[in-house]
């Protein structure tokens, strides 16, 4: 049975390419992607919690912040001062 395509839009001679310098690529390598994604989604996040929330304080923004990572029910139990806020 023949491997399923990681992309539908990218031909499977460079799939297999894409892989094969996957596969060269030292662990550290492979951590500084992982890390700057992480990183790309936490500013991409950010970002969003700045536009629809533009007059909250810095306070307020790191909480619906958190609410976005680690669910509204656990960042309600960790911080107190988010209990008033609507974190949904």
């Amino acid at each position: 049975m023949p491997a399923r395509p990681l992309n539908l839009d990218t031909a499977p001679s460079i799939e297999r390419r894409q892989i094969e310098l996957w596969r060269k690529m030292t662990h550290e390598e492979k951590a500084a992607i992982v890390s700057g994604l992480t990183q790309a989604a936490f500013d991409v996040a950010a970002a969003g919690v700045r536009a629809r929330y533009p007059n909250a304080s810095e306070r307020e923004q790191f909480l619906r912040r958190a609410a976005i990572t680690l669910g509204p029910d656990l960042v309600r139990r960790v911080y107190a001062d988010a209990v008033s806020l609507d974190l949904r």
